[in-house]
């Protein structure tokens, strides 16, 4: 069955304010937030982004959103989950004092931020699924209690997964710590050690301090490492590789599971958005600074999490003249969508309105 994706197209830089504005208006006009009812405790989920360089999707278009939440009835709030790995998005006061820095304040959004993991991302619930690889799977405990969700993703390139948009930012994203452990533990890099020069980038990088020298080579202990790849996206001499072979499909897999988990528990009672501006080869979770790699898109709106990120990707090819390896990384990267289908979870079909 076809899904109904909606595309508010970006001028030239065209400013965030003008696009919030127009996405303000899609909404209002296909009434696409008619899912959430009078006193519908809304969760909002977004990233917060690791940088103010980075592209990640700006506090005004979740005032927008919060706006036209509470003017159904709803009840919005911000929320997130912990990271796997070390830094200052690993536990619930960090990550809201990091949000805050980002611009991500009451005053700003109009939202508070509650944690959907609890204090240091262990609180869960357990969803069952009918997966191929799980049969249930472990989320952060606070989605369990909300009425509806909305989704507001970034789309970029990522290391692992391809592509990160709605998919990952659910299937990763909504997880609780024992669920994005169970993801993450697929993929281990490797040093090429004739190509290692030594030069310790990838040791302060590190975010579970699983790098050390030995003979001037770098060296991972494979029992530390969480297989974030922040290694493999620092390295200035393709001395870090993985074995995608053996890793990516399990990846993809297990994120579309998760994925699957979260949006079971909002039946009827969700919307998810892709912001298509700053699109980047490395997602929000890097440290560094982006460099755009296909000119501004604007903005894409679903009721399907799948239909919404095969219709950005397809966009971001068109719009480019490549394939996405080509702009990013050289790995299989529709995998996702293509496992989604599989296990009867969306639509990969989809019809674009363009507004």
């Amino acid at each position: 069955m076809s899904e109904k994706v909606c595309l508010i197209e970006a001028t030239r830089n065209e400013p965030d304010r003008s696009l919030c504005s127009r996405l303000n208006a899609l909404i209002e006009a296909e009434d696409l937030l008619d899912c959430i009812a009078d006193q519908d405790i809304t969760a909002v989920k977004t990233h917060f982004g690791e940088s103010k360089k980075l592209g990640y999707v700006r506090p005004l278009y979740l005032k927008m959103l919060g706006e036209a939440i509470r003017s159904r009835g709803g009840m919005p709030f911000l929320t997130e989950t912990s990271t796997l790995y070390k830094g200052n998005r690993s536990d619930a006061i960090r990550h809201i004092a990091h949000a805050h820095g980002q611009g991500f304040t009451p005053a700003a959004t109009g939202l508070p931020i509650i944690m959907a993991d609890g204090l240091f991302g262990d609180e869960e619930c357990i969803v069952p699924i009918e997966g191929r690889i799980y049969s249930s799977v472990h989320l952060a405990a606070l989605f369990a209690e909300c009425n509806a969700l909305v989704v507001v993703s970034h789309f970029t390139g990522h290391l692992a997964a391809g592509f990160g948009a709605t998919l990952k930012n659910i299937g990763m994203g909504c997880a609780s710590r024992k669920g994005k452990l169970a993801q993450h533990s697929t993929a281990k890099p490797k040093i090429v050690k004739k190509k290692c020069t030594g030069c310790g980038t990838c040791i302060r990088w590190c975010p579970q301090e699983a790098i050390v020298l030995e003979d001037k080579k770098a060296a991972i202990d494979s029992g530390r490492c969480i297989g974030c790849g922040e290694c493999l996206a620092m390295c200035r001499f393709d001395a870090v590789k993985f074995d995608w072979g053996a890793t990516y499909e399990d990846l993809q897999k297990k994120i579309v599971e998760h994925a699957l988990g979260i949006c079971s528990l909002f039946p009827e009672k969700s919307l998810f958005v892709n912001v298509l501006t700053r699109i980047s080869k490395d997602c929000d979770c890097m440290g560094h600074t982006f460099k755009k790699i296909v000119p501004d898109i604007g903005i894409l709106v679903s009721r399907d999490a799948v239909a919404l990120d095969a219709a950005s990707l397809d966009l971001v090819e068109e719009r480019a003249g490549k394939t996405l390896p080509q702009l990013a990384y050289d790995i299989p990267y529709r995998f996702q969508l293509d496992y989604a289908g599989e296990i009867g979870f969306g639509s990969r079909e989809y019809t674009l309105v363009r507004m």
